[in-house]
Formats: C-alpha cells, sequence, structure tokens
C-alpha cells in the first residue's frame, strides 16, 4: 500500500480490526518512511454477472426483476414474503458462486421456474405459460403432468 503523504511504496499495518457486521477489515497503517500513519478499510468486491438477454444486448442483474416475477406468478397466492426473499437469494447465491462475469437471461429464467416449482406449484405453470410462450391448452397440461411427475 503506498503512503499517501509521501508515495512510498513501503508501508507497514500496526493495527486490523473487523467492523461490527464482518463485512470490511480496518487497518492502521505506518509510512516507513516518513513515518505519518493513515488509516484503509478493505471490503470484498462481488459482482453479480451481466445478463445476456435473448436479443445479444447485456443489461446489469437487477434483482428487483427477480422479485418482480415472483410476485407476478404468487399473486394471490398463500405464499409467506419470508419463503420468497429466501427463494431469491439462493438465486443470488447461485448466481455469485458461478463466478461467471456474464450469464444467459434464460438460465436465471429456469432458476426463477425451479425456486416456484418448490414453493407454489400453480405459480409455477402461471410462470412457465409467459416464459415458454404456451401456445395451446396441450402445453399447459403437459406443464401440469410435468409438476404432478415431479412431486411423486
Amino acid at each position: 500500500m503506498k503512503c499517501p503523504f509521501c508515495g512510498h511504496a513501503d508501508t507497514q499495518v500496526i493495527d486490523s480490526r473487523v467492523n461490527e457486521d464482518g463485512t470490511s477489515i480496518r487497518r492502521r497503517r505506518r509510512c516507513l518512511l516518513c513515518e505519518k500513519r493513515f488509516t484503509t478499510f478493505e471490503n470484498a468486491d462481488v459482482r453479480m454477472p451481466q445478463v445476456v438477454k435473448s436479443g445479444g444486448h447485456r443489461a446489469e442483474f437487477d434483482v428487483a426483476k427477480v422479485r418482480t416475477s415472483f410476485l407476478r406468478a404468487l399473486h394471490k397466492r398463500p405464499v409467506p414474503t419470508t419463503l420468497v426473499d429466501a427463494a431469491i437469494d439462493r438465486i443470488c447465491q447461485r448466481l455469485l458462486q458461478l463466478g461467471e462475469r456474464e450469464i444467459d437471461s434464460r438460465a436465471i429464467g429456469e432458476m426463477v421456474m425451479n425456486e416456484l416449482s418448490k414453493l407454489d406449484k400453480v405459480a409455477y405453470v402461471r410462470f412457465a405459460s409467459v416464459y415458454k410462450s404456451f401456445q395451446d391448452i396441450s402445453e399447459f397440461t403437459d406443464a401440469i403432468k410435468e409438476i404432478e411427475k415431479s412431486a411423486e
């Protein structure tokens, strides 16, 4: 770490402390040349991947869009908000664990469908009907049969 006062490249850590919520480390440093002291903060730099849309353009990942998908599918369904929040958190964690810089929007849609199938079967069919662009009733019945098969 360069000294902000004299620019010398060699500094010494005098004290390190983790902040109260455990998300960063505060370090007191001393320059070995000019002897001045200064404080630095170390934080994890975690970024969600960019979303590659079906048309090929890219957009920042937006957790609000994922939440909107859940809320629309679960409209008037008896699913507690805490379970929805936990499902969204699992999707976000999965995206971070992938460690990819980009992810296809279809993959996120599949993750949403997977979580909805665990939460509420009706919501799953609602989401799937829009996500997969169902064109006729047979596609609905196929989705329902798929759910029934996975429930067994």
